[in-house]
């Protein structure tokens, strides 16, 4: 037993040092993170590792104390981490994702979302047709809290007015207030159809269908109420300057339900349930971003519209948010990607 113990000492002993050193630079690494440590420490990381690594190797093999093997199993696993793992601040990751994970995915799955916008379109153009040629269909097609007494009944002027209130003016409060009750329902409207849309996917996908022409059918439906009164192009001057962004973002949400749907019901050659847990995790990708979408939307729908009524400004900036979140899905982190697969 004393021949066992010395044994143990001794072996402590002649590396505890390099143990110490090592120990003490992965609490550095771990508090500080590894772009406030001196290069040289850094450098010298992996080879305190690998000494720890053989100091248990040999701790095991001989049988030493359990105290401390359990001392060098927890310091080779912290140092591990901190040589081999992936240290990023909430910063980077957030600049990973939105530049290169989020695109990417979306990219892969770009057909679903053609079919997503076209569902969504095709649901616009029959609102807007049915209610045309009957105005009886408005009714039926949107809510009475989403119309906010806009129907076929409302006067022309009365329309005009929420689309160009001046909240300075006396006169204009009542519009003013009625816009935004419209505006927060229409986001957390289309916020929670978007939630729906991925969500209601592990149903085969036939709910998301539903969802996305439905919410196409009310817009449109609205639009046919305004172009009646000769205010079309100013409908949709004021609502696509933030519809761009939220209506995209509900489309986004379509096309992971359709995936999610897709996977379900043509699992391949692989079983259903590990199909759907690969395509959950990427389609969860997309959802997050969407969400973030959603805020983006919110900010612009909150300041620029209620500040800037000029129509040609609005329809430069609907214009210019479309061409920047084509040129974002359409390019960022193509480079990224293409160094990756190599």
């Amino acid at each position: 037993m004393a021949e066992f113990e010395l044994k143990s000492s001794q072996f402590r002993r002649e590396r505890e040092a390099s143990w110490n050193e090592l120990e003490r630079l992965v609490e550095r690494v771990e508090t500080r993170g590894p772009r406030q440590i001196d290069p040289d420490d850094l450098a010298r990381l992996p080879t305190l590792y690998r000494g720890a690594v053989s100091s248990l190797s040999v701790a095991r093999a001989i049988s030493l104390d359990k105290a401390l093997l359990e001392y060098l199993e927890n310091l080779v696993g912290r140092a591990y981490l901190t040589v081999y793992g992936t240290k990023r601040s909430p910063g980077e990751a957030v600049l990973e994702f939105l530049g290169l994970r989020f695109p990417a995915t979306v990219r892969r799955y770009w057909v679903y979302l053609a079919v997503s916008v076209g569902i969504m379109g095709l649901g616009v153009l029959c609102g807007f047709l049915l209610t045309q040629s009957d105005e009886n269909w408005y009714y039926g097609i949107v809510p009475n809290e989403m119309a906010q007494g806009r129907n076929p009944s409302s006067t022309t002027e009365a329309l005009r007015e929420e689309l160009y209130f001046d909240p300075v003016g006396q006169g204009q409060t009542r519009a003013h207030a009625m816009l935004n009750v419209f505006a927060s329902f229409l986001f957390t409207h289309n916020a929670k159809i978007g939630i729906l849309c991925f969500a209601l996917g592990f149903a085969a996908g036939v709910p998301t269908v539903f969802l996305l022409f439905t919410n196409g059918l009310m817009l449109g439906a609205m639009a046919a109420l305004y172009a009646s009164r000769g205010l079309g192009p100013e409908f949709w001057a004021w609502v696509l300057p933030h519809g761009v962004t939220e209506l995209l973002a509900v489309c986004l949400c379509g096309m992971a339900g359709l995936v999610i749907g897709m996977a379900l019901v043509f699992p391949g050659d692989r079983s259903r349930l590990d199909h759907l847990a690969d395509r959950g995790r990427e389609m969860a990708i997309v959802v997050i971003g969407a969400v973030m979408m959603f805020f983006a939307a919110a900010l612009i729908e909150g300041f620029f519209r209620q500040l800037v009524h000029d129509e040609a400004i609005r329809w430069a900036v609907a214009s210019g948010t479309a061409l920047a979140w084509l040129a974002y899905f359409a390019g960022m982190g193509r480079r990224r990607e293409r160094s990756r697969t190599r």
